[in-house]
């Protein structure tokens, strides 16, 4: 056995590969709100729900369940139908990275 073979670390058996296809839940939350049932059951098509999120302010990025950044809302380049994420910060498990 050589020294090289000896102190670097052996290789994992399935590698980084194995859980690069694992589906996750990721979404976008542009804000939220709290209000009674009796309002819910009020609300109709064209109905306005204020949210606690200002505009400008950016949108969570959740993956199942967890807030792992924040970002931007934007337009996608050469598609104005759809919107997309600039990521602008990632978030810790204690704080920001």
């Amino acid at each position: 056995m050589s020294l090289d073979e000896a102190v670097s670390p052996p290789e994992p058996a399935m590698g980084l590969g194995a859980i690069l296809d694992i589906p996750l839940s990721v979404q976008v939350v542009l804000g939220g709100t709290s209000m009674p049932v009796a309002n819910l059951m009020k609300l109709g098509r064209g109905a306005v729900i204020p949210l606690d999120h200002r505009v400008g302010q950016p949108v969570d990025i959740v993956v199942n369940g967890r807030v792992i950044a924040r970002g931007d809302m934007t337009v996608i380049e050469g598609d104005a139908d759809r919107l997309g994420v600039t990521l602008t910060e990632i978030v810790g498990q204690a704080g920001k990275l």
